[in-house]
């Protein structure tokens, strides 16, 4: 999943060198946070959240093999 949410960030963004994807795994749940540039917030998070949502769609239904609730989580 970490990879995943990496290549697509990378992409997106001005600064691919800045994203950082940390992962977090307990019992129930996968934890990914996405850490960008400043000025590449907006391009991640895309008007009224449209692109985060996209991302958070196609990472749940990669996660749909493991069986665990992804959160992703886009941190400054």
């Amino acid at each position: 999943m970490k990879e995943l949410v990496e290549v697509i960030a990378k992409s997106l963004v001005d600064q691919p060198e800045e994203v950082v994807v940390t992962e977090t795994e307990s019992d129930k749940s996968i934890v990914i946070e996405l850490r960008v540039a400043q000025s590449d917030m907006g391009k991640v998070i895309g008007k009224q959240g449209r692109i985060a949502k996209a991302i958070r769609a196609v990472v749940k239904a990669a996660a749909s093999k493991v069986e665990k609730k992804v959160i992703v989580e886009i941190v400054q």
